[in-house]
């Protein structure tokens, strides 16, 4: 009989402090061996010890140790990689002794091996040549074992309005993903003419084992051959929640002392190592009845991983459901990483404001500029709930300037500094969007009522409003708290159709509820307005060296009432979008600007770092092969190829695709650093002003000298543009 709709529950996920040990339960997992060798004594440790952090302090100092994020290969759990400090090719980690129990993510420091213990890479070697079975298509018991298979790309978005890449963990043999031979294919199916003679085989399938061993004799190979290895000598940080979703099993061996003690987790995201959990955190008759939670996900936490064990020892902290299932695979998913989805605590509510439904103060008005009469409107998509952001314009009566504004939602006053809301929203840092739900930073009360801006409500907001020409050339500026009330909800959908139809008169049926106060035609003009204007702002920040590289994102339909998905279709960015996104990044560069002027000593900087060397250089060689003339001097640059290379048909725009998926990989996400970056473009490489002196007075840079040199670029070599974020930065009360 099975148990469908088991929800055991085995204790709470967070805060476990409890280890269980050999002390607790008898003898540890990590007693996996002979009576012959426990007579021998101590056992042989498996991993080594970490060393201090006083040596670890010095070795980076010194250079003999590099730290990194570590990165492990989702198809070949076996690699792993962490990134070069001087951006070429990644340092290699091979197999889970020498990743020391770390964990996909975690921040650690390794030990360069010998170079004759370096991995070398064949001249052949390309994902295509390691197609294989997906490991979790195979038998656990051949799960441990190094696999050849095809490296696929990961997906995970990384939306910057400025560079709108996809950016993905690299997991094939080099760490980079072979820039050169990824999607080849793909390439010449798609009819790109090939110029070199017998790059017509450069992406087939070979018969031979492409497996990198280490060197034996490194002295002959080129340097370029091989890729430097490591080992882990210390963990700075665990970032991995040392969660996992995955399968409790019986032990195979059932004579065994440890089959009376334990069972075995298998993970199923297989960069978690498997983990022996104690008999008690399992349900009362799993050992008699196993089969019936073949199909059961479980969470379980790793409490402890000692050096002379193969297995990490963990404890059981929930029964999820079935796998499958939409619902326990998404609660697995988020407590993987850490997400914090559990319901606000009373006290959290009890900082909202209790007397419902809410009415701003009277003494507001007397702080804030009342915009209510102004049309001002939403445009979200259609399933928005949380609307943070409006949109206003009106043309002025000299005939030839606008108002326009742009107007946030006042989050600050519903959150008081310091309260436990203010702290539970810290520690959330973020909304979680899936795609069936979100789950929010703050209460939904205030998320979907008290600050989101529904129209015919009066609300606080923040707002940044301008007298801009109809070229998009900024007049003035005005930054202040002001109260609005929205008079429709567009979606982009709405929006869309009044770009399309600038003519027409859209009948009142097909558009949401406006306000008495205006009309639908009002609407329609300021979208006009507002559309125009965007085309211009977007023109000039191309103009300026900006970068865009769009990816086909896939959206789904679901049941409304099972939630369950229908279908999918490609998600279309169209004007509507990009109108929005202008002013969202207008209203960016101005808040940062404004915030330099006010507190230059605490401005922050959000940037893009340059593309990594090495990617950059293999694809600037692959498009070389492709017979591509792609210029990649700076991202203005790049910009300009991607969008005049091809032409309009299918069979071109499927190619700018292609290609444009390969040009996101050597990019990086962006980092914030403490300083204001200007809208101009920079050149790299650049001295850093936070760990080099001043050129010519060889003293510390002021915050003026370094926004200046950030502003102003010496040549057009340019691969950072204006990314400053976001909407929040009006909340600051400027």
């Amino acid at each position: 009989m099975s148990h469908p709709d088991c929800r055991l529950n085995l204790g709470t996920l967070r805060g476990v402090s409890s280890v269980v040990g050999p002390h607790g339960v008898g003898a540890s997992p990590s007693d996996k061996k002979s009576k012959n060798k426990s007579i021998r004594g101590k056992k042989k440790s498996i991993f080594e010890n970490y060393m201090s952090k006083e040596d670890v302090s010095e070795g980076l100092k010194r250079g003999t140790l590099i730290q990194g994020v570590l990165r492990i290969n989702p198809k070949k759990f076996h690699e792993a990689f962490i990134p070069s400090p001087d951006g070429d090719r990644d340092i290699f980690i091979d197999g889970i002794v020498a990743r020391n129990r770390a964990l996909n993510g975690d921040l650690v420091v390794v030990k360069l091996l010998p170079e004759e213990q370096w991995k070398v890479i064949k001249p052949e070697s390309s994902d295509k040549e390691t197609e294989g079975a997906y490991e979790s298509d195979l038998p656990e018991e051949i799960c441990g074992s190094h696999l050849l298979q095809q490296s696929l790309k990961g997906h995970n978005d990384s939306p910057d309005v400025i560079i709108e890449a996809q950016f993905e963990d690299s997991d094939s043999e080099d760490g980079h993903g072979n820039t050169q031979h990824v999607l080849v294919d793909g390439v010449k199916k798609l009819s790109v003419c090939v110029h070199e003679k017998g790059e017509e085989d450069a992406g087939a399938p070979s018969t031979k084992d492409e497996s990198t061993s280490m060197a034996q004799d490194t002295s002959a190979l080129p340097e370029r051959s091989l890729q430097r290895s490591a080992k882990v000598v210390y963990i700075v940080e665990k970032k991995h929640s040392r969660a996992a979703t995955g399968f409790l099993k019986l032990l195979a061996d059932k004579n065994s002392e440890l089959f009376r003690k334990y069972a075995l987790f298998s993970p199923s995201d297989h960069r978690v190592p498997r983990i022996y959990v104690p008999l008690k955190d399992c349900p009362q008759d799993f050992v008699t009845r196993p089969k019936d939670y073949a199909n059961t996900l479980f969470i379980c936490r790793i409490v402890d991983w000692k050096e002379d064990s193969n297995f990490a020892l963990g404890q059981l902290a929930k029964s999820l459901g079935q796998a499958g299932e939409i619902e326990p695979e998404t609660e697995g998913i988020l407590t993987e990483y850490g997400v914090d989805f559990s319901d606000f605590s009373s006290e959290v509510l009890e900082c909202l404001p209790q007397d419902l439904p809410w009415t701003i103060p009277p003494e507001e008005f007397s702080k804030r500029r009342d915009l209510r009469k102004d049309c001002i409107f939403t445009i979200d998509p259609s399933t928005a709930r949380d609307l943070d952001d409006a949109l206003s314009c009106k043309l002025l009566a000299d005939g030839n300037t606008y108002e326009v504004g742009v107007h946030i939602a006042d989050v600050s006053y519903f959150v008081p500094e310091g309260s436990e809301l203010d702290q539970v929203a810290a520690q959330r840092a973020t909304s979680v969007y899936l795609v069936q739900k979100v789950i929010p930073m703050l209460p939904r009360a205030l998320c979907e009522e008290l600050c989101s801006l529904n129209p015919m409500t009066d609300k606080l907001t923040f707002s940044v409003i301008w007298t801009l020409t109809s070229e998009g050339k900024i007049l003035s500026e005005w930054f202040g708290r002001t109260i609005i009330c929205s008079c429709t909800k567009l979606s982009y959908e709405h929006a869309q159709s009044m770009i399309e139809s600038p003519t027409k008169t859209i009948p009142e049926q097909e558009l949401p509820p406006i306000s008495p106060e205006h009309t639908s035609e009002e609407v329609h003009q300021a979208v006009l307005n507002l559309h125009r204007i965007a085309k211009e702002l977007r023109k000039q920040r191309f103009l300026d060296g900006a970068l865009r590289l769009d990816q086909l994102k896939l959206a789904f339909t679901l049941d409304h009432e099972t939630g369950l998905p229908q279908g999918c279709h490609i998600y279309e960015y169209r004007d509507s979008n990009k109108l929005v996104e202008e002013f969202m990044l207008l209203a960016n560069m101005a808040v940062a600007h404004k915030i330099y002027r006010a507190f230059p000593e605490r401005a922050l900087l959000r940037r893009h770092p340059p593309p990594q060397t090495k990617m950059l250089n293999d694809l600037v060689e692959f498009c070389d092969q492709m017979g591509l003339p792609m210029d990649f001097t700076s991202s203005g640059a790049l910009n300009k190829s991607l969008t005049e290379i091809f032409g309009d048909d299918k069979y071109s725009l499927a190619r700018k695709e292609v290609l444009t998926s390969m040009c996101s990989r050597p990019m990086q996400v962006t980092r914030t650093a403490p300083w204001l970056y200007h809208a101009g473009p920079v050149r790299p490489p650049f001295p850093d002003p936070r760990r080099h002196p001043h050129p010519k007075s060889n003293q510390p840079w002021s915050c003026m000298e370094r926004s200046s040199f950030l502003s102003h670029p010496e040549s057009e070599k340019d691969w950072t543009s204006p990314g400053l974020s976001s909407e929040a930065c009006l909340c600051l009360g400027i």
